[in-house]
């Protein structure tokens, strides 16, 4: 079965490469993406050998500057491989992430990994495969077009008999040349696949069911110590002093820099305890929160701005307001939200004379590795960084904070140190998704045409924390140790649609943030940054539009999309959902139960979603639960439809449970949500009975990023629904029973 590589011991052996003799390796001047770093350490994008190796055993490595999140594209890569180059798929085994092994393409995020990493591949094994014809072709003494590759194979069309292996045809040498960047290689006609668009199982899945899976929580080094940090107890205080060290036998040493605080025991359950035992001294609190969500939307509201943006504008949406024959405009409120990984963030690190290793879960190994050179004031090629997997990501985490605080203490103790946080340190403390506030205003006319759309933000950037780990500064353990500086980032939170408005403004302010930097509200990436709140305001604003001018939501969309992808995404969802046409609520009522559904639709880079939620709401209590989901999804063209259909249906779930629960909770002095009781997250009593996955645009072509779309329209759907079923509209997330059912026993305002 084709395997995914993890680091098992620190020194890496290069399988059927540097061991094997005689191999095949093929690299190209691929693209980095538009942000990668030029000039650092590892593997050149230049070199034969730094994407594709063939040993001479016939087995395949293929080596890519991306990490798998848990969304299976490691079996995605090898389905590219496998097919372009002509070996069976048992034979491809895939490296990600190391910044020693892999080229800089930085990592995954914006759902980048096919993008980016499996064109990369593609044109790496296609590339392969015609340089082994052109070589068979000279072997054999026959023109290229009278061969064919088939497992590993060159052999001749007319008389298959006739046939060389890869490894016959490489004899013993390497081929450790550069590819010209023009080179066009014969790819594969897409009907010849015999992996690329079929369900292939997931190779990490049968490891992961039988407990054999490596994760980066298992890996251990001789004479290696375990750490815990102690973080301030409320926002802003400081470090005065140490009242007592722990008495735990095998406690090594507290260290302390700064405001940063970690114990560091020879044992893990040592580390544990001696977390609890040791007593600082800290000052109260210098830096106050909000005092709720209340207070925090009134400042979202009215507070002092840093910027502003007008991110597209066309038309006078002013004058279209002044005179349309219906206005409609309201405020949408969106929380802070954590990631709330399934396991706290953990990382391993050595640090010696000669060099520095660090084993890390995040997604971006490769920035990582820069920020880590700064702190230690070393050249980035004395540094490695090896990603390895762990409890996911999706964004800014506390994975790479772990990877810097193991780091920083592996420094003072001169032993490998693991450093594992706990539950409540990592959901309290980790980067949080940014809070916002969104005016809509809108018209519509007497034909029932938008006749003006505004959406405006005000909130937090999703970059106070930047969303990937280059400068130490960025880093929490740099913001308690003081004078280091961040490089925050102004990210505007702005909608992203395809609709056709004659005069449409969509733009936003930012109000500063920057104080919270060494707190548990820095802002930063969350899944699908900013996607699932803008499309929350403007999706459910487009429906109240639709009311407005009395039309059915799925034909006021078309009628603003036009004949576009877009649009033929939303008919399909309609279509499977079995949508039917209203104007207005159009509740489903039995046994005290009110049911309901609502669509929402949503572009992110070039992929492109609409979700049909059907939700039931006990009209007593205002419990609600989603009983079915529709989505029709169009990512371009499918690697792995079964794994795409687990991607979406758990972008589903995941959304599902910060649509109905996640809002981060805090006071003045410090943030109280910090475990899953504090914190809830959607249970299994919760999940729909069936989530309906519809492929459009499903054709040989390019493929377009599938992570994080479907998160995305979830939200609005959700909320269109709970209207449709109950008349009132919610414009806050989450949608507890407690507000549904409040909003339930007011008036229902009218369309």
């Amino acid at each position: 079965m084709n395997t995914l590589l993890n680091e098992k011991l620190p020194q890496l052996q290069r399988r059927g490469f540097l061991a094997g003799g005689a191999g095949l390796v093929v690299a190209l001047a691929l693209p980095m993406g538009a942000d990668a770093a030029e000039g650092s350490a590892g593997p050149s994008a230049q070199r034969l050998d730094s994407w594709l190796a063939v040993g001479a055993d016939g087995e395949v490595t293929a080596s890519v500057g991306k990490i798998d999140a848990g969304l299976g594209i490691a079996t995605a890569f090898s389905q590219i491989v496998a097919d372009e180059l002509d070996v069976p798929l048992s034979r491809v085994h895939i490296r990600m992430g190391d910044t020693a092994t892999t080229v800089d393409q930085r990592g995954t995020g914006s759902s980048n990994g096919i993008t980016d990493g499996g064109s990369a591949l593609r044109l790496a094994a296609a590339q392969a495969r015609a340089f082994l014809l052109a070589r068979a072709a000279e072997r054999l003494a026959l023109p290229a077009e009278q061969l064919q590759t088939r497992d590993g194979k060159v052999f001749v069309t007319a008389d298959p008999s006739r046939s060389l292996s890869y490894s016959e045809l490489l004899g013993d040498g390497r081929f450790d040349i550069a590819v010209d960047p023009k080179a066009k290689p014969v790819f594969k006609d897409a009907r010849d696949y015999r992996y690329v668009g079929k369900p292939v199982p997931r190779a990490d899945i049968a490891a992961k069911a039988t407990a054999q899976f490596r994760y980066l929580v298992d890996f251990r080094l001789p004479g290696m110590v375990h750490a815990r940090v102690l973080r301030p107890p409320t926002a802003g205080a400081k470090l005065l002093g140490v009242q007592s060290l722990p008495a735990t036998p095998g406690f090594i040493k507290l260290v302390t820099i700064g405001n940063f605080a970690a114990v560091v025991c020879e044992q893990e359950a040592q580390a544990v305890r001696a977390a609890r035992e040791v007593r600082l001294n800290w000052s109260g609190p210098t830096f106050e929160f909000p005092a709720n969500y209340d207070a925090l939307y009134a400042h979202l509201r009215t507070g002092p701005a840093e910027g502003s943006k007008v991110d597209r504008s066309n038309g006078d949406v002013d004058a279209a307001l002044k005179t349309a024959a219906k206005t409609v405009e309201g405020w949408y409120e969106y929380p802070f939200q954590s990631h709330a990984s399934m396991g706290p963030g953990c990382a391993v690190a050595q640090v010696g004379p000669q060099g520095v290793t660090v084993w890390a879960g995040g997604q971006k190994p490769y920035p990582l590795r820069k920020a880590i050179a700064e702190m230690l004031e070393r050249p980035q090629e004395q540094v490695r960084v090896t990603w390895m997997p762990g409890p996911g990501s999706y964004g800014m985490n506390d994975a790479d904070d772990a990877a810097i605080d193991a780091t920083l203490i592996a420094r003072e103790i001169g032993r490998p140190v693991r450093l594992q946080y706990d539950r409540a340190g990592a959901t309290a403390w980790d980067a949080k998704g940014p809070p916002g506030v969104f005016r809509m205003r809108g018209a519509v006319d007497g034909a029932g045409r938008v006749a003006a759309f505004e959406f405006h933000s005000r909130g937090y950037s999703g970059r106070t924390r930047p969303s990937s780990t280059e400068h130490f500064g960025d880093t929490l353990a740099a913001q308690l140790i003081g004078g280091h500086k961040p490089h925050s980032e102004a990210l505007y939170q702005v909608s992203a649609d395809g609709y056709q408005f004659d005069n449409k403004r969509v733009g936003g302010e930012l109000l500063p943030w920057g104080a919270s930097l060494a707190t548990g509200l820095r802002t930063t990436h969350l899944r699908d940054p900013d996607g699932m709140a803008t499309c929350f305001a403007s999706e459910s604003f487009v429906d109240e539009l639709a009311f407005a001018a009395r039309t059915d939501p799925v034909e006021f969309r078309l009628r603003h999309l036009g004949d576009t992808r877009d649009a033929a995404v939303v008919r399909a969802a309609a279509e499977r959902a079995g949508w039917t046409a209203r104007v207005g609520p159009q509740p489903r009522t039995s046994g005290g139960m009110l049911r309901g559904r609502g669509i929402a639709y949503a572009p992110r880079n070039n992929a492109i979603v609409a979700v049909v939620a059907e939700v039931e709401v006990e009209a007593a209590t205002g419990k609600w639960r989603a009983t079915r989901f529709v989505v029709a999804h169009d990512c371009g063209m499918v690697i792995n439809p079964r794994s795409l259909a687990g991607v979406i249906e758990s972008n589903m779930l995941m959304s599902l449970s910060r649509a109905r629960h996640e809002e981060v909770r805090f006071n003045e002095r410090e943030v109280t949500s910090v475990d899953w009781a504090s914190y809830p997250i959607l249970d299994m009593t919760e999940v729909p009975d069936s989530i309906d996955v519809v492929l459009v645009g499903n054709k040989p072509g390019r493929s377009y990023g599938a992570g994080e779309p479907s998160t995305r329209p979830v939200a609005a759907a959700l909320g269109n629904a709970l209207f449709d079923a109950t008349g009132r509209r919610l414009r806050r997330v989450p949608f507890t029973p407690q507000r549904l059912l409040a909003a339930m026993s007011q008036a229902p305002a009218s369309a």
